[in-house]
């Protein structure tokens, strides 16, 4: 063997939970198990039949498939801040606040690369999205976590954080709606998160893809007068428009972060194919409240009832008040770990479920439940767990 080794940065994070699990299930469904997944967060309906006929039109063009600017065309990023005045009432120039993004993941490395030193301190939600605490080990920043509890409906403690030693913070990462735990988005929490970025000095980005998922109101940090100085914001169209594989996301700040930003993008990537950039500007301009609802409310909200029933039939409690394309319970004491019931519902109920600990300490005593499969796939999922578990 030759005496090469990985960079040190790699035994900071482990391989994604989801990428080394669907291997395990993977191989279960390869000597016929028939798993139903109710993991992933992936939008199982397509976009509208708009989108997809900009996309065939552009791809159809002889001169639609060189490099395209970084910065994203001019008709998606005026896309993005129509969307931004319509449904957030909030007003963005086109030119230089508005970033496209490759997905949001692309996001957290770039806003992360471009604010952050080797060293600097990061916080982190727990529970969250697990990519704001892997990204920033592997950049060598240090990740401070902080409290997120069901008992104060998800939301920062901001007593806690005014008691941390914060010197050293440059970012906050927050996710309203909140994913795991489907915990709303409050303007109160949004007015006291742009608060304390002035105060010390932090950067706040809010991740901001579940607002159009079984939620009443589009709310946004970027609503506060004054948070665009010191905060940004992550938006995408992965949930909102039934698009998770076309990686479109956009980032929404002043013009300074945006260049900062930006000279980082320009190194790492050479835009998204002109194709998926004008079909994504179709949807943003087409997509009507008509269409959210038909597409996706009350198909989201019909495939909710049976999660409910499932969360009951497992004895898990959970707040039905809770938004997103999830559904987040805790589960009974009588098990000693989360995954004595996942594993149990996998092996024996052959359903995947999440178990809360891959978001955080916090989410160790918590399932999720996906909205992410048809009705008949849910439904079957309920019959094997009702047959495994009911009383």
């Amino acid at each position: 063997m030759c005496n090469i080794k990985p960079a040190e940065r790699l035994s900071a994070v482990q391989e994604y939970y989801f990428s080394r699990k669907l291997k395990e299930v993977a191989q279960l469904n390869a000597v016929g198990k028939d798993i139903i997944s109710l993991a992933i967060g992936s939008p199982d309906m397509p976009p509208s039949k708009q989108t997809i006929a900009k996309l065939c039109e552009v791809a159809s063009q002889p001169n639609a498939h060189g490099y395209q600017p970084t910065m994203g065309t001019p008709e998606l990023r005026n896309a993005m801040a129509e969307f931004y005045h319509h449904w957030y009432n909030v007003d963005l120039n086109p030119k230089n606040e508005v970033l496209p993004l490759i997905g949001s993941k692309e996001g957290i490395l770039h806003v992360t690369l471009a604010f952050c030193n080797p060293g600097d301190e990061v916080l982190v939600p727990n529970p969250g999205y697990p990519t704001y605490t892997s990204l920033s080990k592997i950049l060598g920043c240090k990740v401070v976590n902080y409290n997120l509890k069901e008992d104060n409906g998800w939301q920062p403690d901001f007593e806690e954080l005014e008691h941390m030693d914060l010197s050293k913070v440059k970012l906050m990462w927050t996710n309203y709606p909140n994913m795991p735990t489907g915990g709303r988005a409050q303007m109160d929490t949004y007015r006291q998160l742009a608060a304390f970025s002035r105060k010390h000095n932090i950067v706040v980005v809010n991740d901001n893809p579940y607002s159009f998922i079984l939620n009443d109101e589009r709310l946004s940090l970027l609503q506060v007068p004054g948070a665009k100085e010191t905060c940004i914001e992550f938006n995408s169209m992965s949930k909102s428009h039934n698009m998770p594989g076309w990686r479109v996301g956009m980032c929404l700040t002043n013009a300074t972060f945006i260049s900062w930003i930006m000279k980082v993008k320009s190194n790492i990537d050479s835009g998204t194919f002109r194709g998926i950039q004008l079909a994504a500007a179709e949807a943003l301009n087409t997509n009507t409240e008509e269409w959210h609802n038909k597409a996706n409310i009350i198909t989201y909200r019909r495939r909710r009832d049976i999660a409910e029933e499932i969360m009951s039939t497992l004895h898990c409690t959970f707040d039905p008040s809770q938004v997103g394309m999830f559904l987040w319970g805790r589960i009974p004491d009588t098990y000693a770990n989360v995954e004595d019931l996942t594993e149990r519902v996998l092996h024996e109920a052959r359903v995947f479920i999440t178990p809360g600990f891959i978001f955080g300490s916090n989410g160790q005593r918590y399932i999720r439940i996906s909205l992410c499969a048809k009705e008949d796939k849910m439904q079957e999922a309920l019959s094997r767990i009702k047959q495994v578990f009911q009383d």
